[in-house]
């Protein structure tokens, strides 16, 4: 058997905070890879230096092959299976095929820093993402620590603050964690200025006066860009009981419209997927903007369903919000479902509620009505204005 490859995770302070393991393994390598930077904080040696090429995931399992029989050792940024290349490498390879030395990640560098307790703390990657992926975990008291992504994720990172209304919250940038150049600095989000390394990690501490955006289902209809299409607050929270999101399952939104359904799905566990469907042009283009505004990424499919659907992921739930009653509709969703799947389809007209009506006979399940009333002006007083009832049909595969 080749030997392992061997990851060794190293911090800013260099050589001089390596482990004797890790400096042995260092030492012992044939072939030494890391970025250029990771690369020129250990000495001189007999190892050929390979610095990582870009992209790096399009390139890595060639360059293993290429050296494959011969002792690597990789350099890797702090604690390598803390959102690093140690969990890529075990994915490639196995995990009896990599051998990984970890350092103290950036995290427990902030946290030793800031004294804040790591368990009490929300990490989030932006390394090759979207700053707005911070959103769902923008909320009141809340300590955040955001790995950046270069020199300008700072910024970025205080301008969306204020945009949210979170312009108080107190943002700490730590660069060059535990090495000689060491900085931290304070201010609050609004007077947030300056240049910073591009080794940077960031603290906030969320303080605010702005709406809630919980990560719960049934967020305020208002947080939607929509015309019109959008499944009601009080309808939604019921629908997404019914889906019943799990971390790491993927969902389909079929008829996304301004795509409510797979928005809080997603923002129920980072892990959530979700694809949505949908065949109006500018509903796709703002739900796309939705998504984006309210933190999370959802696969937006171009398309008329059935027919859209075809070849996409095997699903753990699906919703079919509109377009029930088309042709091959339901059969397709339900045989796409990955067993335990969960099919959920809202319904408002009579055509539909005879559809669900027939399905309900066929594969039993859960059937509610749902009627809303809302309070509103009636001359100089109050009184109740319903909306359309809902049906709401759901089954488990």
């Amino acid at each position: 058997m080749p030997e392992p490859v061997t990851v060794v995770g190293i911090g800013a302070d260099g050589w001089d905070g390596l482990s004797p393991a890790a400096r042995s393994a260092v030492s012992a390598a044939e072939v030494l890879m890391g970025s250029t930077r990771q690369l020129a904080l250990v000495p001189p040696g007999d190892a050929k230096q390979v610095a990582w090429p870009s992209p790096l995931s399009e390139a890595l399992p060639g360059l293993l092959n290429e050296h494959r029989g011969r002792r690597v050792c990789v350099l890797a940024s702090g604690d390598p299976t803390f959102h690093g290349i140690g969990t890529t490498l075990t994915r490639l390879l196995g995990a009896d095929a990599v051998r990984v030395i970890p350092h103290p990640s950036s995290v427990s560098l902030a946290c030793a820093r800031l004294g804040w307790p790591q368990d009490e703390v929300q990490v989030v990657s932006l390394v090759g993402r979207q700053v707005e992926l911070v959103h769902p975990h923008v909320q009141p008291g809340r300590r955040l620590l955001v790995l950046s992504w270069g020199a300008h994720t700072p910024a970025e990172v205080a301008e969306l603050l204020v945009a949210r209304g979170y312009g108080a919250s107190v943002v700490t940038v730590l660069e060059q964690l535990g090495g000689p150049s060491e900085r931290v600095r304070t201010a609050s989000a609004a007077s947030w200025s300056g240049e910073v390394d591009a080794l940077n990690v960031i603290g906030v501490l969320c303080q605010d006066d702005a709406p809630l955006l919980p990560t719960v289902p049934g967020l305020p209809d208002d947080a939607y860009e929509n015309d019109g299409q959008l499944t009601k607050r009080e309808v939604r929270a019921v629908t997404l009981s019914r889906l019943a999101p799990v971390p790491g399952q993927l969902l389909w939104d079929v008829g996304g419209g301004a795509g409510s359904i797979a928005i809080e799905w997603s923002r129920h566990h980072p892990t959530c997927r979700a694809i949505a469907i949908e065949r109006d042009p500018d509903r796709s283009k703002r739900l796309d903007r939705n998504a984006s505004a309210l933190g999370v990424t959802v696969r937006t499919i171009l398309g008329k369903a059935p027919a859209a659907l075809d070849g996409l992921e095997t699903p753990d739930a699906v919703f079919i919000g509109g377009g029930a009653t088309a042709p091959g509709m339901v059969e397709t969703c339900w045989n796409a479902l990955a067993p335990g799947g969960r099919l959920v389809l809202n319904g408002v007209t009579l055509e539909t509620e005879a559809l669900i009506a027939r399905w309900y006979g066929d594969l039993g399940g859960d059937l509610i009505r749902l009627d809303v009333q809302r309070a509103s002006a009636v001359g100089t007083m109050t009184g109740w204005r319903p909306a359309m009832p809902v049906t709401i049909w759901s089954v488990t595969k």
